[in-house]
């Protein structure tokens, strides 16, 4: 029986509508600007396209679709498709969701209009032998004339690693590891995905020390990565060893899992000692277990409780041997 696990779709529409900062960098090298990695990120409100499917009978079918991505920072707006396969109909829905987005934001008096197209990208996790290098929409005027509005194409399998890492684009992170889907559909030797996978971890580990990743991104990015692993591999013999090296199989992303976790610890101390002391101890039970889970020592983790709960040393000395099997 197949196990249902969310796809490269699904994982990349969470991860917009849960860290739209993170994509900022993915804008940057994308379209060659250079926002600040705090810049205002205003994700623009879904609305329908058109995409191509085949039908029983092999004919084809235009189905309604949302858009994944459409991010406006500053007076830019940039449209972003993920794309786990080629598809003949991406053009026609790049067309059409351009002008949606562009209807919203044209400017017209009478006897004219000024309609601003934005940027966009098509992002492909997999490549094959038709996957473009670019997509281009020919405008085809009455009189004759033809504007092109064109647009070079995001190919995941170009990117290494190293690059991913320096340029700080975390989004491209959970769909690295489909380059080795062969490998790790066919049970042969997945060395080279666990390598690169251990590469990620601590490279997201360092950053998350160095504070350039929030508790949550980290865990969130840590989790997408594999939802995509158990996507692929759909519980064969190399799930779970590749699983483990990113620390256990997350479908429910695990900052919800904890931060869920923290408000029903919360409610039920609130009701015997008070709601304050029971969100806080719910937050160091949180950070408790993600320092464990990311190898901090004691001196680390007790330095987050005071600093991000606000706890005495005392009170951080007693969580972290209620919830870390600490012998401080």
């Amino acid at each position: 029986m197949q196990k249902k696990t969310p796809d490269y779709d699904n994982v990349f529409k969470t991860m917009k509508s849960k860290h739209k900062r993170l994509f900022i960098s993915v804008i940057n090298d994308t379209f060659g600007k250079a926002y600040p990695l705090d810049t205002k990120v205003e994700v623009l409100p879904s609305e329908g396209y058109l995409t191509e499917s085949e039908t029983a009978d092999g004919s084809k079918d235009i189905e309604e679709q949302i858009s994944d991505f459409v991010m406006k920072i500053e007076n830019e707006m940039y449209l972003l498709e993920c794309q786990s396969y080629d598809d003949g109909s991406m053009a026609i829905r790049i067309a059409e969701y351009a002008f949606i987005i562009a209807r919203k934001f044209a400017t017209w008096d009478i006897g004219c209009a000024t309609i601003p197209m934005p940027k966009f990208s098509i992002i492909y996790i997999k490549r094959t032998a038709k996957t473009p290098k670019t997509t281009t929409i020919t405008f085809a005027f009455p009189d004759g004339q033809t504007v092109n509005y064109e647009s070079e194409n995001v190919i995941l399998e170009e990117f290494t690693k190293e690059y991913i890492v320096e340029k700080r684009l975390f989004p491209y992170i959970p769909f690295y590891i489909a380059r080795y889907e062969k490998d790790m559909i066919s049970e042969i030797s997945t060395e080279n995905a666990e390598r690169d996978l251990i590469y990620f971890r601590d490279e997201l580990v360092r950053l998350h020390e160095q504070e350039e990743l929030s508790d949550n991104e980290i865990v969130d990015l840590m989790g997408f990565v594999n939802t995509i692993i158990t996507h692929i591999t759909n519980g064969n013999q190399n799930e779970e060893r590749l699983v483990n090296i990113m620390g256990g199989t997350v479908i429910e992303t695990e900052s919800e899992r904890l931060i869920r976790r923290g408000k029903a610890e919360g409610k039920a101390e609130g009701k015997a000692e008070g709601k304050a002391e029971g969100k806080a101890e719910g937050k160091a039970e949180e950070i408790v277990e993600m320092g464990r889970e990311f190898g901090l020592d004691d001196a680390a983790i007790l330095k987050r409780l005071q600093e991000k709960v606000g706890l005495s040393v005392e009170t951080a000395i007693v969580y972290l041997r209620k919830y870390g099997k600490s012998l401080v």
